[in-house]
């Protein structure tokens, strides 16, 4: 999937702007603070329909404005041409038009322009609670199979009514009908997640490998009640201690993602280099993932590399993804003479804009960079 054209509007700091993409890197260039990461999450807003940071929909306005538009024109693989535009207004809430059709549910848009996002906020997957590795399968999985996000929102719906309940008057026939509903949806979220798991667990060690010039294992384990019994018996089991604490103790709304290397947890144990090592691993693997399933190459958003990794380590990742498996790219970075050093090495078609305050311009025509003739180092 490629973005052509790009339309933003009161987005952010970003007044108005029209874009022109080349299919291969464009890369964003400016100081902290001038617009390159709300470029970029622009497009994972299109991708989305939301935010790739922890903020709402409102902050995302320009202030002194009342609401922003995004707009992007597509070109798939197969030379199939979308038009998806987001809107947003305080008064009227959140719209999103395929080729000027609107969409009844924003969840049956995720997955038709795959896109995924590699940035200094992956970092809460290793440090923040299991509620982000939850979210980070979801978003995954979901655009995989738009029939796991409806499912996903009906187990959360069912158990907000649960809790509801179990925090008023507890009534023994409500509570039956609420579990069996969380065992239809959370047996099936269970089957998707572990399923997910297995299949990314080898791709992450591959990549890590090759980040890392083999130096660790690394591994991915689903850690839920339901691998050890049936979602059923674990709500019966668990019926005493909800109703005392008046909230549902147990279920996938509980499970987690570990990340080891060695063996040992990766939080604890790994250093600084080895967790952005194995976030990126994780990422690149994501990314394989959805191109094999979905039929097409996803958008991947590098944003702010260099916080990450090493110069050296950022070479090697640009090599990895100038390969044909990979599609378009967008990178930020605030040294355009690093970057673009880096680029003419690995090769391949690449654009470069300037980002300042808000305003974003090209700084060269998209051309193919013959590779350099010197070899570059694989060394960390």
């Amino acid at each position: 999937m490629r973005l052509k054209k790009l339309s933003l509007l009161n987005f952010k700091n970003i007044a108005r702007q029209e874009l022109t993409f080349c299919d291969g890197a464009n890369c964003l260039v400016g100081d902290n603070g001038a617009g390159k990461t709300n470029v970029v999450d622009a497009v994972y807003y299109l991708s989305m329909c939301k935010s790739s940071l922890p903020m709402t929909d409102a902050q995302s306005i320009l202030h002194g404005t009342e609401g922003f538009v995004l707009e992007g024109h597509y070109l798939s693989d197969e030379a199939k041409t979308e038009r998806i535009a987001c809107s947003f207004s305080r008064k009227g809430g959140k719209i999103l038009k395929r080729n000027g059709k609107e969409y009844e549910r924003l969840a049956d848009h995720v997955g038709l322009v795959p896109a995924v996002i590699v940035s200094p906020a992956d970092s809460a997957l290793i440090s923040d609670s299991a509620d982000e590795r939850r979210r980070y399968l979801n978003a995954c999985i979901s655009q995989l199979d738009r029939t796991y996000l409806h499912t996903v929102m009906r187990y959360n719906a069912v158990l907000a009514e649960r809790n509801r309940l179990l925090k008023t008057r507890p009534d023994e026939t409500m509570l039956a009908i609420y579990d069996r509903q969380l065992t239809e949806h959370g047996t099936k979220i269970h089957a998707a997640r572990a399923a997910f798991v297995e299949r990314l667990q080898p791709v992450v060690a591959e990549y890590y490998r090759t980040l890392s010039d083999d130096r660790e294992q690394v591994e991915l384990h689903y850690k839920s009640e339901l691998n050890e019994r049936p979602f059923e018996e674990i709500l019966q089991a668990a019926r005493q201690k909800d109703l005392v604490n008046e909230f549902t103790t147990s279920g996938i709304h509980r499970d987690d993602l570990a990340l080891r290397i060695g063996g040992y947890p990766l939080r604890k144990y790994g250093s600084q280099g080895q967790q952005k090592s194995f976030l990126i691993a994780l990422k690149l693997a994501q990314y394989a993932i959805v191109a094999q399933a979905c039929g097409e190459r996803p958008i991947l958003l590098l944003d702010d590399l260099f916080d990450k990794l090493d110069a050296g380590r950022v070479e090697q990742l640009i090599r990895l993804v100038a390969d044909e498996s990979f599609g378009q790219i967008f990178i930020t970075d605030c040294n355009p003479t690093r970057l673009k050093a880096i680029l003419d090495k690995a090769g391949g078609e690449y654009a470069l804009f300037t980002v300042e305050g808000g305003e974003i311009r090209p700084a060269n025509d998209a051309a193919t960079e013959e590779p350099a003739a010197t070899e570059t180092s694989d060394a960390p």
